[in-house]
């Protein structure tokens, strides 16, 4: 009876040592071993950098109000000959179709900001996908490319969200940096606040019409291009497959 004891201890040991040698060795796209296992979920999250020994950062505007400094936005880029990703509201290319052309005819990325820009983390799953189709359909009509992107409004954020957006072949993006440039900082205030921030793989956000956004972009481009960065569009900065999230949002290739 006593031997008995003794391997059943042992046994249950040796399971306990392959069961973690197993967890540790597990990743599925930012989803734990043992969610896997287990069958719990935890919170999931977004892309908010990348993880990169290349100096490398990505630039990004959303766009849900006014398109004034638009085209100055476009210029300024094409002057410093860097990428960047425009996401858009779904009524904001209703009322810029024009100016959604031109973002995409300089070659500028877009993706999807909502239809309507509400909090989606509030709303039903059927509600979500609604807003995202919608959104997709104009882009696609208007520029005749699907967007492969989202960005939730006010970066508010659910698992529904993430799932409605995986099953449409959106990439859902936050940022690292945010410029806080709505806040109405002045030009030297934002370049300094992101230029402080970066780092290898950074995703920075900025807004199409923030009050000195023109000021702040040729300041902040000049001082990333000192400071030896490549800077892209999302697209170009994120890994497309083979990668997984971890929970701060670090996307790593596996």
């Amino acid at each position: 009876m006593h031997f008995c004891v003794i391997k059943s201890k042992t046994i249950k040991i040796a399971v306990s040592i392959i069961l973690v040698a197993v967890l540790l060795s597990l990743s599925i796209n930012g989803t734990s071993s043992a969610e896997v296992f287990f069958g719990y979920s935890t919170r999931k999250v977004p892309i908010y950098s990348v993880e990169t020994e290349e100096k490398q950062v990505a630039i990004s505007f959303d766009a849900a109000w006014g398109a004034d400094k638009t085209q100055g936005i476009i210029d300024i880029l094409k002057e410093f000959e860097v990428g960047a990703t425009f996401f858009l509201v779904g009524f904001w290319v209703d009322d810029y179709e024009d100016m959604t052309k031109a973002i995409n005819e300089a070659g500028y990325e877009i993706g999807t900001h909502s239809n309507t820009h509400p909090d989606m983390a509030k709303l039903s799953k059927s509600s979500i996908r609604s807003e995202l189709e919608t959104s997709i359909a104009k882009i696609e009509s208007c520029i005749g490319k699907r967007p492969t992107l989202f960005r939730a409004p006010f970066g508010s954020y659910c698992n529904d969200l993430i799932d409605v957006a995986t099953e449409l072949q959106l990439k859902t993006i936050q940022w690292d940096v945010d410029s806080l440039d709505w806040k109405g900082l002045s030009a030297s205030e934002i370049c300094s606040r992101v230029t402080s921030r970066v780092k290898n793989g950074s995703i920075i956000l900025m807004h199409n019409n923030s009050d000195h956004i023109l000021d702040a972009l040729r300041l902040t481009l000049t001082r990333l291009k000192v400071q030896g960065y490549k800077i892209t569009s999302i697209s170009d900065l994120v890994y497309q497959n083979d990668y997984t999230i971890d929970r701060n949002g670090i996307q790593h290739k596996n």
